[in-house]
């Protein structure tokens, strides 16, 4: 673990003073299945996810005046996609020092895809945890907020954020999801979420990790309320 506390300090340019949120941020589920919750990344991720989105929201509204609500949805929407998370993670390096367990070798690309925009998010929230704010501020502008450009407000919504956007216009109320379903091995598990408007559930749908099965819900929810055209569903953008 010491030679990947040294390359990951060196990544984030901050020296942890908990070197257990540095393994926690390093761990995929598979790694430690029953284990304490915390021995993964997952509580980091649900924390760094949350600090992120704060981050970039508050660097767009401050860099880009002049751009309507629409365009800097569009701009945060694109910069924290899990492709443009895993992109930037797999180019400081971060593949080769994530741990997993045996059930996870076998996933492939699509499986290191996910755990990169996990640990990303991860290594998030151990900073704010270790450094506070400032010390996630300077690691996310150095590393995501620096591949802003106004083309990105160009690319479409995913789904969950057409979804958000839909009904918090018309119906005055945000989606939200809950986690329904759980099947399959732990290499190969399958996720079902539902996601409802205003108290009434309107979307189902699966993938292989909780975000891809939310954004498979509020397509179908999108698709029920009449937002898009069941022709369009295939050329919605889930990350």
């Amino acid at each position: 673990m010491h030679g990947r506390l040294s390359r990951i300090e060196a990544i984030c340019g901050h020296h942890f003073k908990d070197r257990e949120l540095v393994s926690s941020a390093l761990t995929h589920p598979s790694a430690v299945e029953g284990m304490r919750t915390s021995a993964s990344y997952e509580r980091l991720e649900f924390l760094g996810d949350a600090i992120l989105g704060a981050l970039v929201s508050s660097y767009l509204y401050g860099h880009f005046d002049e751009m309507d609500e629409g365009g800097l949805t569009r701009l945060k929407i694109s910069l924290v996609s899990g492709r443009m998370l895993s992109d930037v993670a797999e180019e400081l390096g971060i593949a080769p020092l994530i741990i997993v367990g045996d059930s996870e070798r076998g996933t492939g690309a699509r499986g290191m895809h996910s755990a990169l925009e996990n640990v990303y998010e991860a290594l998030v929230g151990a900073l704010f945890l270790d450094g506070g704010i400032e010390a996630s501020r300077a690691f996310v502008e150095r590393t995501l907020i620096v591949r802003v450009t106004p083309e990105l407000a160009k690319r479409p919504l995913s789904p969950k954020s057409l979804l958000q956007q839909c009904t918090q216009k018309d119906l005055k109320c945000a989606p939200a999801y809950q986690l329904v379903g759980q099947s399959g091995p732990a290499h190969n598990p399958l996720f079902t979420s539902e996601v409802s408007v205003c108290d009434k559930v309107e979307g189902t749908g699966s993938g292989a990790t909780k975000k891809e099965s939310e954004e498979h819900a509020a397509q179908d929810a999108l698709v029920r309320l009449g937002y898009i055209a069941i022709d369009d569903d295939e050329r919605s953008d889930v990350s």
